[in-house]
């Protein structure tokens, strides 16, 4: 058991230290007085959700009808457990997540329950290439705050979680509407593949500066 709550900053903190790789997990875990499995949940999370996983669950979270649907489908597509499909869209508990299946299963609409979310922004839209690596960026920036990016920029929650999903795992490339064209890792060359490996740890390391600067924002409001 840790001996305090922590702050999302400070487990960010913490799971950088965790994959620097200089101490091992055991030892990260007993210097913070953490399991270990607690510092591998959080790095999860992390991967998962951005700094927003790392923040306290809200009691009274909103979600759109949009998100509900992707995470009921997601569930009883049997790809994913309460727990995964929980972690995956953000929500509060896995009972929250089982009321939506109660309400789908017996044929009732799952509603949306934020506030001034307009239709249209439940609808995905035609991007070009240059404003979807502009999107991604501004929603890596904020935490992957996908709710923020789909009332900002108008697009649907599955387009900005398809293009971060994309954007983090090939770069910029993987935006491209040509991407089937693209050669495999495959027919690379080493000096390509290198190369590539480069180009995404980088976009990774100002993805998590940009957050990091943004949790020390919020920590300096709070005090």
């Amino acid at each position: 058991m840790s001996r305090k709550n922590f702050t999302a900053l400070e487990k960010l903190r913490i799971i950088a230290e965790y994959n620097d790789g200089d101490l091992q997990p055991k030892e990260v875990a007993r210097k913070y007085d953490l399991n270990v499995s607690t510092l591998k949940k959080w790095r999860l999370l992390y991967e998962e959700s951005g700094a927003a996983g790392l923040e306290p669950i809200k009691n009274h979270k909103s979600y759109s009808a949009e998100l509900k649907q992707a995470a009921v489908h997601d569930y009883l597509s049997g790809g994913f457990s309460q727990s995964e499909v929980t972690r995956k869209y953000g929500i509060s508990t896995r009972n929250v997540l089982m009321g939506w299946v109660e309400l789908y299963n017996g044929h009732k609409a799952l509603k949306d329950d934020r506030k001034g979310l307009s239709r249209s922004m439940t609808k995905g839209k035609n991007v070009c290439f240059e404003e979807k690596v502009e999107i991604v960026k501004d929603c890596l920036a904020h935490g992957k705050d996908y709710a923020r990016s789909m009332e900002v920029h108008k697009v649907s929650y599955a387009q900005i979680y398809s293009w971060v999903r994309k954007y983090l795992q090939g770069g910029e490339e993987a935006l491209q509407d040509n991407r089937g064209k693209q050669r495999t890792e495959e027919e690379l060359t080493k000096e390509e593949k290198e190369m590539k490996k480069l180009k995404r740890e980088n976009e990774r390391l100002r993805a998590e500066n940009a957050f990091l600067k943004k949790l020390e924002e919020i920590e300096r409001r709070r005090y």
